[in-house]
């Protein structure tokens, strides 16, 4: 047998002594253990399933506690459960499953059969396929499970949380399944009382709605853009080129994914500026905007397809989806017809999909909900749904700004000190709080 070699590396907490995790009294082992997770366990949690490594939005919720940092203790991972890249899948999965993320415009009866046709065989391969053993078992309470499986191992008695985005679907279902074992529990942007169900996903063409004036009103201030100069006309002016790429793609862009750079570069106001240079060049022929590769696009939408369709049961039947994209077309124009269009979640095995978690008003009142009013993925009409759940267990703060995510990202000092204040004293405001625009905002 040939001679046995390693690698020498820092082991846990940083610590590269080797006698330190060898001593067989555990003294200082354990002296370690203690420094780590004494305090408190937090866990950071964004938005994007597959980013199992929380170490930016970690980092960024640390910049927003100056000199207050200490009383949170270290900070412990997401429980690893699913992708951290891809799921294995040489069927081709990972490039189908984006369908899930950007689905298609149907404008008739006829084209949700055809996506139905598409998003069958997603479901199809993504049965067959080498994970599919795995899909049953990597929901999101599946997660909370695991949350609470470390928390138990760290010997703590409860466990604060700060969750974004989808990560407040997980913040959710931990608080209802384990409701006294939470401690400070944040949740900003959120899901409804269902998580990303098929409600949620219709709810997003609202949440456009609810965000584009904010985008008109700044391309109407500037008429360079040649776009309107008003907010009816830049709306106007931007359905009409919609239905001009529906007819003849422009550089690659269609319809549906002239709606999704839409839908997409409106989380932020940083990104006003592109959509409208985009918009222009769509409208004009002149060169696109070209996009930066988005690191572990691939597992973000294996990870959402494994995990969202096996939170709740969606609709079964085509006449269903038809139905809705004919009401949210109508309702909801900017993104209706695709956000109420069917997907592979359509065709999850029964056997696959857990029950949803119950969410109610029973346990601690030890949640704080922070929303932005004019929020495209997660609608305010969410958060709200969330908070009637809840009950007397939740507070929400809500702020007069549009975007995605408020804390810390959104630089709002109302929000900001009202989450702070709550993760680092458990002060929560004594009521709802409605944060006004800041001045530049």
């Amino acid at each position: 047998m040939p001679p046995l070699s390693g690698t020498w590396g820092v082991g846990p907490f940083g610590n590269d002594a080797a006698g330190d995790f060898c001593d067989e009294s555990g003294g200082v082992a354990e002296r370690e253990r203690r420094e780590a997770v004494r305090t408190a366990f937090l866990q950071v949690l964004d938005g994007a399933e597959a980013e199992v490594d929380a170490s930016e939005a970690q980092r960024a919720v640390a910049a927003a506690l100056p000199r207050r940092r200490a009383v949170l203790g270290r900070r412990a991972g997401r429980p690893r459960r699913g992708p951290g890249t891809p799921l294995p899948d040489p069927t081709g999965l990972r490039e189908l499953a984006g369908i899930l993320t950007e689905p298609s415009w149907a404008h008739t009866p006829g084209d949700v059969v055809r996506e139905a046709d598409r998003a069958r065989q997603v479901a199809e391969r993504c049965a067959a396929s080498p994970s599919a053993p795995l899909l049953p078992h990597i929901g999101t309470a599946d997660v909370a499970r695991d949350m609470d499986r470390i928390r138990a191992a760290l010997g703590e008695e409860r466990v604060s949380y700060l969750g974004a985005s989808c990560g407040t679907q997980l913040g959710t279902a931990y608080a209802s399944l384990f409701p006294g074992r939470g401690d400070r529990i944040v949740l900003d942007s959120n899901l409804g009382p269902g998580g990303y169900d098929h409600r949620a996903m219709r709810l997003s063409a609202r949440g456009l709605e609810d965000r584009f004036p904010d985008f008109a009103a700044y391309v109407a201030a500037r008429p360079e853009y040649g776009l309107g100069t008003t907010p009816r006309q830049v709306r106007a002016t931007c359905q009409e080129l919609a239905r001009r790429l529906e007819r003849e793609p422009v550089q690659g862009r269609d319809e549906t994914a002239f709606r999704g750079i839409t839908y997409d570069r409106l989380y932020a106001d940083a990104d006003m500026p592109e959509l409208a240079e985009t918009r222009q060049a769509l409208d004009t022929g002149g060169p696109v905007p070209e996009q930066p590769p988005f690191p572990g696009l691939e597992a973000l939408r294996s990870a959402r397809f494994a995990v969202i369709c096996g939170d709740s049961p969606w609709p079964r039947t085509i006449r269903e989806y038809q139905r809705d994209v004919r009401a949210d077309s109508g309702r909801y124009p900017l993104l209706g017809g695709a956000t109420a269009d069917i997907g592979p979640c359509a065709f999850r095995p029964r056997s696959w999909v857990e029950k949803p978690v119950r969410v109610d008003d029973q346990g601690p009142s030890n949640l704080l909900l922070v929303q932005n009013e004019r929020d495209p993925g997660t609608p305010l009409a969410g958060a709200k749904a969330l908070r009637r759940a809840f009950g007397d267990r939740a507070g929400l703060v809500t702020v007069d700004r549009g975007g995605h995510g408020v804390y810390p990202f959104g630089a709002d000092p109302c929000a900001d000190d009202a989450v702070t204040t709550y993760l680092t004293t458990g002060q929560r405001p004594a009521r709802d709080l409605a944060c006004a625009a800041e001045p530049d905002a």
